[in-house]
């Protein structure tokens, strides 16, 4: 292929692909039950963000959404935040996974870093499920408690996600690479009543002994009544823990799941996202909301249908693992991995790929920079025509990463760049198998997502960057945030700049054609490899440092540079940044927090900039490192010491070169 500029077209839909394609199907649906009839995808776009009730009760229709009752409106409340979706319907997200049962495929392939590839059939899902809900009724769980999960992506994550759910109890979970404050954090919040653990880990052929974890999560979460263990490193029973694989014994008995009927947005699961200040946010997602939008995205954006396998690299620790069991909804088979991306080579995800006729491959830029950086060339040591889709998100897509993949997988698939997030658990821009693929750019604003680039007026932009906004509702919206009287948090989070309109906290640009840009946030939110981490708590564990009186961190995140984290530090008088310190800062954000968030690099500062009333000044570093000129990214006459801006000046113009 040759050279590849940004905006070259590196992809046409075919007469075929757009014949098989389920969004043409979605479209002659609607000209035949509706009498709806859109020329192409950006009519249908503009009538899906404009008619939402009815865009959302055809959605309900066309995706066969099963439910005891469902009511006639679809928007009682049209406002953001507030919007009220289905108010008379009743139904259950598990309920509807389970709807989509065959004897034709599996539900899901599973693989760990030792092998070998096992098969879980919907039938074997269904027993689990069935029986692990037994238990959590004799053990006390009913609507309303939360579960929480310390688990990697095993299929037993995906089982006790799925009977939680079923009883309208409400699921939570993180990856076992958290260290126990950075879970303390998020779970000690929503005062769980169960957590289900795995005694450890194994990530680049290593194991990771969590005994010591699980301890100190029990003594830090006074709710919790239960603990479930599943062996991973071995047998040996964990102390005040109950027996997963003694549970689930009896799992050929016959077993029949129930399925609570909840009101629409009764809560599903509870995500995490970080501001720049206190706790992490528990973020509320329910039922319905995430129902309709999954179904919607998955079956309509990313192509998805029942004889599909799709996957996608993620932990529980990410909204791409609730995605990846959202997946389950097409009744397609979910495959799920657990381990190094590389290891023992980074050939091993495109070995999966071809082993179990993967069709949809969800990854990240990372691992495209990570193949590229390494210089291998998968379709030649693989057969990857079967893949008709791959999708990344955690970061912007670079032109060199849509280059390389067409070069190394082949030329004939869609290549999704996706992005959306914890907040919605959804891409709310991303792929569209109607429309021809660029190079470096989002196809386009998905379908019920008023996504548009506004300038600091609160005008929509096309062709300049602007905040990226959601000027309509979605149903996937939080239903709120757990703890928060008034919703006072959860205004501010997204509805402060720009009152009754979602600000996400990213850079977007939206070309004349439809497309877009993302250029990372908008706000200091640290997000390495798809996990959002708030600056403060960085901050709590850096300055619990010894020597170590204040602390600035940044991320930024470039177009075809990799993410880059620098951490600013103040030390107390005498002490100097050597290597054993910074060493131990590395060891201890590893440790509290978890790896992905080590910086790339440590530098001692005498000062660091704060406003006047006292706020450290994350965003304006943020951008003047990104090379943006001081007086377009401070003010200098709100600022208590102007003159510390001179090293973040200087900085930026080394990394520059």
């Amino acid at each position: 292929m040759r050279d590849v500029q940004a905006g070259d077209l590196l992809w046409r839909p075919s007469a075929e692909v757009v014949e098989r394609a389920n969004l043409t199907r979605f479209r002659r649906w609607l000209a035949a039950e509706r009498n709806l009839d859109f020329a192409d995808y950006d009519a249908l776009w503009r009538w899906s963000v404009t008619e939402l009730g009815a865009f959302w009760q055809a959605i309900w229709d066309f995706c066969g959404v099963k439910a005891s009752q469902r009511g006639e409106v679809a928007l009682a409340e049209d406002k953001m935040p507030g919007a009220v979706w289905f108010p008379k319907a009743r139904l259950n997200y598990v309920e509807n996974i389970f709807a989509q049962m065959t004897d034709e495929h599996p539900a899901m392939l599973y693989e760990d870093e030792d092998g070998p590839l096992v098969e879980w059939s919907w039938a074997e899902v269904y027993r689990q499920t069935a029986v692990l809900q037994h238990h959590l009724k004799s053990l006390g769980i009913t609507q309303g408690d939360r579960v929480v999960a310390y688990l990697p992506n095993i299929p037993e994550a995906i089982v006790a996600c799925l009977a939680t759910v079923s009883l309208g109890a409400i699921w939570s979970s993180a990856s076992p690479d958290f260290g126990s404050k950075a879970v303390l954090d998020r779970f000690a919040q929503i005062e769980p009543k169960l957590l289900i653990t795995v005694d450890g880990y194994r990530y680049n052929g290593r194991p990771f002994d969590r005994r010591d974890i699980i301890s100190q999560l029990q003594a830090g979460l006074p709710t919790l009544e239960h603990t479930i263990a599943i062996p991973l490193l071995d047998d040996a029973p964990l102390p005040n823990t109950l027996s997963w694989p003694n549970l689930l014994a009896n799992a050929d008995k016959a077993r029949e799941l129930t399925f609570a009927q909840v009101p629409f947005d009764h809560p599903l699961w509870i995500l995490y996202s970080s501001g720049t200040t206190g706790l992490p946010k528990p973020i509320v997602h329910g039922h319905g909301g995430n129902l309709l939008e999954h179904k919607k995205a998955i079956m309509l954006h990313n192509d998805i249908k029942p004889s599909d396998r799709f996957f996608w690299y993620t932990s529980t620790g990410w909204m791409m693992w609730n995605y990846l069991v959202g997946s389950l909804l097409s009744g397609s088979t979910a495959v799920l991995y657990n381990g190094s991306p590389s290891y023992p080579t980074l050939d091993r995800l495109w070995d999966l790929a071809e082993r179990t006729g993967m069709s949809y491959f969800g990854l990240s830029p990372a691992f495209v920079a990570a193949c590229q950086n390494a210089g291998i060339q998968p379709n030649q040591q693989h057969d990857l025509r079967q893949i008709r889709g791959i999708g990344s998100t955690g970061a912007p897509l670079p032109v060199s990463a849509f280059a390389w993949l067409y070069q190394n997988v082949h030329a004939h698939f869609a290549l999704e760049s996706l992005s959306g997030g914890t907040d919605l658990c959804t891409a709310f821009v991303g792929g569209c198998r109607l429309k021809p693929i660029y190079a470096g750019e989002i196809q386009g604003a998905s379908l019920g997502a008023m996504v548009q680039a506004w300038n600091g007026h609160g005008e929509p932009v096309v062709g300049e960057v602007g905040e990226l906004v959601i000027a309509a509702p979605m149903p996937s919206m939080p239903v709120k945030f757990w703890n928060d009287p008034g919703n006072l948090r959860y205004q501010e989070s997204y509805f402060e700049i720009f009152p009754g309109t979602w600000r996400h906290g990213d850079w977007i640009k939206f070309n004349e054609r439809g497309g877009c840009v993302i250029y990372g946030r908008s706000d200091a939110t640290i997000n390495r490899k798809g996990i959002r981490m708030g600056t403060s708590e960085i901050y709590a564990c850096v300055e619990a440092v010894d020597g170590v009186l204040d602390s600035l961190v940044v991320d930024l995140e470039l177009l075809d540079r990799d993410s880059y984290m620098p951490l600013f530090v103040i030390l107390a008088e005498g002490k100097v940044l050597d290597d054993a310190l910074r060493q131990e800062i590395n060891q201890t954000l590893r440790r509290e927090l978890s790896p992905r968030h080590v910086p790339d690099a440590i530098f001692q500062v005498s000062e660091l900039p704060y406003t006047l009333s006292g706020k450290k000044l994350e965003i304006p570093v943020r951008r003047i490192l990104l090379g943006h000129p001081v007086e377009k990214a401070a003010n200098l006459g709100a600022m208590r010491n102007p003159e510390s801006i001179n090293f973040f000046v200087e900085l930026a113009q080394k990394l520059a070169t």
